[in-house]
C-alpha cells in the first residue's frame, strides 16, 4: 500500500501564500498620494491705460494764395481719433493777403496792402500707412502716413467763402503723448474778386506740435 504524501498539500498552501505576498508587496511599493501646495493668492490691480483719444495741437507754416501769393500761416487743431485708422479735427487758421503785385500795376484790389485772412475746417482723416521712422541706429519713432479732407470757410476782405480742403501728411510720435506732424492741404473755394468766378487752389505747407489726451 502506497505511503500518503504531503507533496499535494505543500502545493495548495503555496499557492494560497504566494498571491498574499505578492499583493501585501504591490501594496508596500504603491506611490503616496501627492498633497498640492498651497499658494496664496494675491489681489492684482490692473491699471487704469488713458485711451489718448483727444489730440490738441498747434501749427506754423506757409499758405499761398492763388494770385496774391505766399504769406505766413498759423493755427490750431483739435483732433479726436475715434479708431486707429480714422480722426475727425477742427482747425481754425489765419494768415494775410496782399495785393501788392496789383497795387505796382496802378491796381487796389483790397482797401489796404494788406487783409487778414482766416479760416476753419471740420474734415475726417484717415491713417494710410502706419510704421517707424527711424534717427540713426537706435531710436525708432511710431509714425503714419495720413490724409484728411472736410469743409469749412474761408473769410478775407469782408467777404465768406465757403470752402473746402484736402491734404496728406506725416506723423511721428517721439513718445505716446506727443506727436509731431508734417503737413500740405489745399483750401479750395470760388470767388470772383478778379472779376471772374472760378475755383481757387491755396495750397499750405505747415509743421505742427501736438498733444494726447
Amino acid at each position: 500500500m502506497a505511503k500518503p504524501t504531503i507533496l499535494p498539500f505543500l502545493i495548495a498552501m503555496l499557492g494560497t501564500i504566494a498571491p498574499a505576498a505578492v499583493t501585501a508587496q504591490s501594496a508596500e511599493r504603491a506611490p503616496e498620494p501627492v498633497i498640492p501646495a498651497q499658494v496664496d493668492r494675491r489681489d492684482v490691480h490692473i491699471p487704469k491705460i488713458s485711451a489718448n483719444d483727444i489730440e490738441v495741437g498747434a501749427y506754423t507754416g506757409v499758405l499761398s494764395v492763388q494770385d496774391f501769393g505766399a504769406k505766413s500761416s498759423s493755427g490750431l487743431r483739435l483732433g479726436y481719433h475715434a479708431t486707429e485708422d480714422f480722426f475727425v479735427e477742427g482747425i481754425y487758421g489765419r494768415s494775410m493777403v496782399s495785393d501788392q503785385s496789383f497795387r505796382r500795376l496802378g491796381i487796389a484790389i483790397f482797401n489796404k496792402e494788406q487783409v487778414d485772412l482766416t479760416y476753419y475746417y471740420l474734415s475726417i482723416g484717415c491713417n494710410l500707412f502706419p510704421g517707424e521712422v527711424f534717427l540713426g541706429k537706435n531710436w525708432a519713432m511710431t509714425s503714419a502716413v495720413y490724409v484728411v479732407g472736410g469743409v469749412g470757410n474761408v473769410k478775407f476782405n469782408g467777404e465768406g467763402h465757403t470752402a473746402y480742403n484736402f491734404g496728406i501728411g506725416i506723423r511721428a510720435l517721439p513718445v505716446d503723448w506727443f506727436s509731431m506732424r508734417f503737413e500740405i492741404r489745399d483750401h479750395m473755394f470760388n470767388s470772383d474778386l478778379l472779376g471772374k468766378n472760378e475755383l481757387k487752389h491755396n495750397f499750405e505747407m505747415t509743421l505742427g506740435l501736438a498733444a494726447y489726451f
